[in-house]
């Protein structure tokens, strides 16, 4: 009886410190977690291409880009969990930079975009719509490409 008490007291120590590793569900990322880093990718290179000004103009290839930015975000948000948030929320843009280096900013935020999702799917409805988001995705960057040359070619 003397050795009971702290017995028991150690078990549930134990116990607790145990369950207190195992993850908890609440806080797990989700089944595709590398999708919510494709969606803050996507928005943040959508914010490099989108007007930082009011009075900013944004051209018509700009403008393709950003619609496949939108639809590859769509295709995302169908075949993964969605995080709710807002096609603008994004970290912050420096407003002073240049042209050509936010361009440089969105493509590259476009690939790693397309890396955070180019993953094996075994979910076969989710295939699909990766392969679309993909499609999307390497648009949106062929644009950029056309938008930096064109830049750098004046």
């Amino acid at each position: 009886m003397k050795f009971r008490k702290p017995l028991i007291l150690a078990v549930v120590c134990a116990a607790t410190c145990l369950l207190g590793t195992l993850p908890s569900h609440a806080q797990e990322p989700g089944r595709h977690p590398a999708y919510l880093h494709a969606l803050s990718d996507l928005r943040l290179m959508r914010a490099y291409l989108d007007r930082l000004t009011p009075s900013e103009r944004i051209d018509a290839e700009s403008q393709h880009a950003i619609d496949e930015i939108d639809a590859a975000i769509r295709e995302i948000k169908m075949a993964s969990i969605d995080d709710g948030k807002d096609l603008r929320a994004h970290e912050p843009i420096d407003a002073r930079i240049s042209p050509a280096n936010r361009f440089r900013k969105a493509r590259e935020a476009g690939n790693a975009a397309w890396a955070d999702i180019n993953h094996e799917e075994d979910n076969g409805y989710a295939r699909g719509l990766k392969r679309r988001a993909l499609d999307h995705i390497e648009e949106a960057n062929h644009t950029v490409d056309r938008i930096i040359h064109r830049i750098e070619s004046r």
